[in-house]
């Protein structure tokens, strides 16, 4: 199969059109430097009417910086993150929230299908004033979940509600955010701070950008120290217009939404496809872009010996992870399913 059908990752895609419009206009004349260009500046106003709220943005280049610094900010070096055993914060970010807060303690909570419960966060919470203990501080959950599923807002106002209730502060990792809004089809202010999240990583390079993360306070009194652990973390961009740029073209014209979409659509038809296979099995509901199989030693062996480009990784080999992403084609999940069922054996 080519590059082009590649489904390791959403990370393998190119950036849309819009994207990359974008970028060539904000080369074009120089511009201020550190966050002061009227990008960076348009990004904040474009993202306060997306969140129908006031919010304090900043733009950065990757998700594990996005999650990292803005956990650093909620969280004490003392305590504790809670969140999903299957998070990337948890799984895939090389230490670095544990880093960037000086040595806080992130606290794992097994769950179905990659999400945490109200009751099962509640019963985990412990410890706050004893000076034995980590000190609870923060919840963080993704949205789109790790597995592939997908929050419903009943269930984040649960959690939400518990964290509150003992004074922890919510930090949600949109990293595929839009393809939870996609799914869930509320908007963006009814997954986040009207349902009690409090910081978000908005996550854009998955989704159609060639890198461009934010950080989004929904309370201007939790920004803190931030710009600060922006800048000693070299994510204080010199040129941020190139960042900010690129949520231009992606924010307009409900471009954004456009790609979750069709990214989402894709997935359906990737699963459904898989689900008819002999052998194969759905390893968790596909309620985003990523679609999760299992599938025997045997045909993945086969699959690699056909130079298929699949993550076999993730979740701890539990299952094979296919991703599509804003420009997967449909003759492309064709022809990856046609491929595999013809591994399958003669019966298919």
């Amino acid at each position: 199969m080519s590059s082009k059908s590649n489904f390791m990752s959403d990370n393998v895609s190119s950036a849309c059109p819009e994207v990359m419009d974008a970028l060539i206009q904000a080369n074009e004349d120089n511009s201020p430097s550190y966050g002061d260009d009227p990008w960076t500046k348009e990004l904040t106003v474009r993202l306060q009417e997306i969140f129908e709220t006031p919010v304090t943005v900043f733009p950065l280049t990757t998700g594990t910086a996005a999650n990292a610094l803005a956990l650093s900010t909620l969280t004490p070096v003392f305590g504790k993150i809670y969140c999903h055993e299957l998070a990337h914060i948890n799984t895939d970010e090389c230490g670095a929230p544990e880093m960037f807060t000086g040595g806080a303690k992130i606290v794992d909570i097994p769950g179905e299908n990659g999400r945490i419960s109200a009751e099962s966060l509640e019963r985990t919470i412990y410890g706050a004033g004893n000076v034995h203990h980590a000190q609870p501080a923060t919840v963080s959950i993704t949205q789109a979940c790790e597995s592939g599923t997908v929050y419903s807002l009943d269930e984040i106002r649960s959690i939400t509600s518990v964290a509150h209730a003992h004074s922890l502060h919510m930090h949600m990792d949109g990293a595929r955010f839009a393809n939870a809004i996609a799914t869930l089809g509320v908007t963006p202010a009814q997954m986040t701070w009207q349902a009690g999240i409090d910081v978000l990583s908005f996550g854009g390079t998955k989704n159609g950008c060639l890198a461009a993360e934010a950080v989004v306070f929904f309370k201007p009194e939790l920004v803190g120290d931030f710009p600060f652990l922006q800048k000693r973390a070299g994510q204080l961009g010199s040129k941020s217009r190139f960042i900010s740029s690129q949520f231009t073209g992606y924010l307009s014209n409900d471009v954004w939404l456009r790609n979750a979409r069709h990214a989402n659509a894709m997935a359906q038809r990737l699963s459904k496809g898989m689900a008819r296979l002999p052998g194969l099995e759905l390893a968790y509901p596909t309620e985003s872009n990523e679609v999760f199989v299992k599938i025997p030693t045997d045909l993945i062996e086969k699959l690699w010996a056909q130079h298929v480009s699949i993550n076999d990784e993730e979740l701890d080999g539990k299952a094979v992870r296919f991703v599509t992403a804003w420009n997967t084609t449909e003759s492309q999940v064709d022809d990856l399913v046609k491929l595999i069922g013809g591994q399958c054996g003669p019966a298919w």
